[in-house]
């Protein structure tokens, strides 16, 4: 049941953002002169729709994997009063990157809001401000309780803060796993302390892991976690925030894009050894690589059960990856029909609508190839 409710909260929210990416679009649109035709949350086929005053219709569409704007003329060659091909190229500029400066935004105003009630600290150099700012360190807690576990029956609950295991101080959960699989007993002595609780002991029962036979006790840890509070520099924190993050989501996309194309390059050798490092590289691309499944079915349940902080901080790294992954040159992304407009103006050509619509289509089954591969990992590791 926690799973699902953290696959739900999580929809909602990667729904929200894109739905907030598309928002940008039509507003920088129609204060551009280019008449929006629909606006659309969810993909076809259409649930629900309604014609508003400004023209626009508003749609629910049973797909509920985003949102979409569809404008008139979305070709760069239209040429009618209103059309998105007519507009200047700077405004379909502006029109285009508007998404980006949502979901950058977006990234910004929360975690500026984080900075008031305790940012997460997510980069070892991260902002702090020697004048606003103090960082304080929270215990580690538990963070979810596996049903009919020996932890359950033990009695540890969730927020509880865990202190000791077999009468030796624990602040991480990769000690506290250690501790269990090192046991020379069938039990372990958990010292903990919940709200308002005096500190107890429990012995926990050792088990099996249904999953894969490892030792195990069934409880999920939050670890020791700095946090960062701010007062009146809150939203100098969290834009100093984003943009270190913005620096650093691009350069890990960057090596990334290095480890896949040198990883391919190597699987082609003859020689073993550079094989063997090729799939390494390969290996750390997909595992740094997450889907939607991986994303709604993995991260989002997990980050909940770790608190509403941590699901705050995760959904302003989404809305931040979305902004910088949309300005990538690739045909389908924001990025690349930018990239692609911009190429066909300096090349002096025209960008007709079937150049633009083989382009695009190429990009797209790409992209959705893409997606598809990463989908098959995400199960596969779910499984």
């Amino acid at each position: 049941m926690e799973t699902i409710i953290g696959i739900i909260i999580g929809l909602i929210l990667l729904v929200a953002l894109v739905v907030l990416h598309e928002l940008g679009h039509a507003i920088v649109a129609r204060r551009n002169g280019v008449v929006v035709e629909e606006f659309g949350i969810g993909f076809p086929p259409k649930a629900w729709g309604k014609k508003l005053k400004n023209g626009i219709e508003l749609t629910l569409n049973w797909l509920p994997l985003g949102g979409f704007v569809r404008m008139q003329g979305e070709h760069d060659a239209a040429s009618k009063p209103g059309d998105y091909g007519a507009a200047s190229f700077w405004q379909k500029t502006r029109i285009l990157l508007a998404g980006v400066a949502i979901n950058w935004l977006t990234a910004a105003i929360l975690f500026s809001v984080l900075a008031l009630f305790g940012l997460p600290k997510l980069l070892p150099n991260q902002v702090v401000l020697p004048f606003d700012n103090r960082i304080e360190t929270a215990p580690m807690r538990v963070a979810g309780v596996v049903d009919n576990s020996p932890a359950e029956r033990a009695g540890l609950t969730l927020g509880s803060e865990v202190l000791e295991i077999d009468g030796q101080p624990v602040n991480s959960p990769e000690k506290f796993i250690r501790a269990v699989k090192n046991s020379s007993d069938d039990t372990v002595r958990v010292t903990y302390q919940a709200e308002g609780v005096e500190q107890k002991s429990v012995n926990v029962q050792i088990e099996a892991n249904p999953e894969n036979g490892a030792p195990y006790v069934g409880v999920v840890l939050q670890p020791q976690r700095e946090y960062i509070y701010s007062t009146y520099s809150a939203p100098l924190v969290g834009l100093a925030t984003t943009g270190q993050l913005t620096i650093e989501t691009v350069k890990g996309i960057g090596v990334m894009i290095g480890n896949l194309a040198s990883g391919l390059v190597g699987k082609l050798s003859p020689d073993e050894s550079v094989k063997t490092q090729a799939d390494e590289k390969l290996d750390s691309v997909a595992n740094s690589v997450a889907g939607p499944v991986g994303i709604l079915g993995t991260l989002f349940p997990s980050v909940r059960e770790a608190g509403l902080r941590e699901l705050a901080a995760f959904t302003a790294l989404i809305s931040l990856t979305l902004a910088v992954m949309n300005t990538l040159p690739i045909p389908a992304l924001d990025g690349g029909r930018w990239f692609t407009m911009a190429a066909f103006k300096v090349a002096r050509k025209p960008l007709t609508k079937d150049r633009e619509e083989i382009i695009q289509t190429v990009g797209f089954f790409a992209l959705f190839g893409l997606i598809i591969l990463v989908t098959i990992g995400d199960i596969g590791r779910l499984l």
